[in-house]
């Protein structure tokens, strides 16, 4: 194989942190990015547990893939299952991904929240989101920064994201409200 890819919908996307030869809009189906991951160590606590983004059942989502060479494989997999599966919400797979631009189909890795894991928060409702993401802070900062830098990355990227959007405008409006 001359080249290896990697499925990128969140942080990854803009803060990839391994040496990939290229990168393109991507789609993968039957999942969707979803606010359905605690988090207890880059974003919260375990006792006030912050929101990351999983690429959960259903659907279909937006992203980016980056193609790995051969002879950068094995160290950027290293660096991602350091990087994703930290308390193991993430499970590992191989995916068919579409590449928005040249309409080819490729493998690709990507990391899917493990339903089953005790960091799932499944489908919140949105005052419940809001309050995970205003209380959430970790080793990485805090749970705010990191929606409002993903909803600015998507956007850049244009990728849009119905759901992050509204919780990043009710946040938007809050910081609005508490600073005047």
């Amino acid at each position: 194989m001359d080249q290896f890819w990697i499925f990128g919908y969140g942080s990854l996307m803009w803060r990839p942190g391994f040496t990939h030869a290229g990168i393109e809009a991507a789609q993968v189906h039957g999942y969707h990015r979803s606010l359905c991951v605690y988090s207890f160590v880059h974003r919260g606590t375990p006792e006030e547990p912050g929101l990351v983004l999983g690429l959960d059942r259903g659907g279909s989502c937006h992203g980016m893939a980056f193609s790995v060479l051969p002879e950068h494989w094995a160290e950027t997999l290293d660096y991602l299952r350091g990087r994703e599966q930290v308390t193991s919400v993430y499970i590992e797979k191989t995916k068919n991904i579409r590449l928005l631009e040249s309409g080819r189909t490729v493998e690709a890795v990507t990391y899917v929240v493990d339903r089953s894991h005790r960091q799932y928060a499944g489908v919140l409702d949105e005052a419940l989101l809001e309050h995970h993401v205003r209380k959430g802070h970790g080793i990485s900062g805090h749970c705010i920064d990191y929606v409002m830098s993903t909803v600015a990355h998507l956007r850049e990227m244009k990728i849009h994201d119905p759901g992050l959007e509204r919780l990043a405008k009710r946040l938007e409006l809050q910081a609005a409200s508490s600073s005047s």
